[in-house]
């Protein structure tokens, strides 16, 4: 009973968990979802001891998770565009990936409207490129990040989100861009927050959230009132650390949609959010050759 109270105490009072100490409170964010695996545990030790009383205990958590999470579990699905919807695909293809071109041509299948990408190098750019140019023929790439767009992009600029601290110059890891769609112009920021890291003094998310608070008071000053955010943002959106974006952006809850690692997916860490459109869903697609899932996002007017 007792495992049972604090597995409802970790989903409904995850917030109140400190942070200040191993991140505490993003660790338990980044995985609760994963919090569910452990109720038919415990109904299973419950059933055992043939306690009444534990099994109903066990039931509550069950509910909790169910309430919270329980939507998602149907997946986003991939269907084809509709007219007045925007499909925004996010994918961070490592800077280790061998096969670019057959991750353009994967990607190029998937029928979006923009993409947003990480990890790009200078070996593979040119493959990009050769892939997208027939559909995609307006892109801006700055640093490791680009967006293609099948509408006229204009006003491309690098967004400095180094942390603190963080004094390379080469680091060039975000852009904003105006995309011309025939609905309308939307602000598109493509963004690859810093990486955390797992210690011995928990989880090291410092730079992350600092490039985060960062990117959030260029949002607060983006004259345009549609504006989407794609990227690999290193956390999940449950996690308090990406507050500075979840509170001024939205994005779709359809799916878990986990995207890495790709072998085994435990975590969906790349992410579409938006203001001034409707978030319909996200869903994540079939592996490339990146450690990275892909995602595909359809937005409203």
């Amino acid at each position: 009973m007792a495992a049972a109270v604090l597995l409802t105490f970790l989903l409904l009072g995850h917030r109140v968990l400190p942070n200040r100490v191993g991140h505490l409170g993003s660790l338990v964010e980044t995985f609760l979802p994963w919090l569910g695996t452990a109720v038919p545990v415990l109904l299973l030790c419950a059933l055992a001891g043939r306690s009444p009383r534990a099994v109903l205990a066990v039931l509550v958590p069950a509910v909790v998770w169910t309430t919270m999470f329980g939507g998602m579990l149907s997946g986003a699905g991939t269907a084809p565009a509709t007219p007045g919807e925007l499909r925004v695909l996010q994918h961070n293809v490592s800077d280790e990936n061998r096969d670019p071109a057959g991750t353009a041509r994967a990607l190029v299948q998937a029928g979006p409207d923009l993409i947003a990408l990480e990890e790009l190098t200078p070996a593979a750019l040119p493959a990009y490129q050769e892939v997208f140019a027939r559909g995609f023929p307006h892109r801006a790439v700055l640093g490791s990040v680009g967006l293609w767009s099948r509408y006229p992009l204009t006003g491309a600029v690098p967004l400095d989100i180094r942390p603190s601290g963080f004094a390379d110059a080469d680091w060039q890891r975000a852009l904003r861009a105006t995309v011309h769609a025939p609905e309308g112009e939307i602000a598109v920021y493509v963004a690859h927050l810093p990486s955390i890291r797992f210690g011995v003094r928990g989880l090291g998310a410092d730079r992350r959230d600092d490039s985060a608070r960062r990117l959030g008071r260029m949002l607060d000053g983006e004259p345009l009132g549609r504006v989407v955010l794609s990227g690999d943002l290193n956390s999940t959106l449950d996690d308090r650390g990406l507050g500075p974006l979840t509170s001024r952006l939205a994005a779709a809850r359809s799916g878990f949609g986990f995207t890495w690692p790709a072998a085994r997916p435990l975590a969906r860490i790349d992410q579409v959010l938006c203001r001034g459109l409707h978030p319909v869903s996200t869903a994540a697609l079939p592996a490339t050759g990146s450690d990275h899932l892909p995602v595909i996002a359809r937005l409203r007017w």
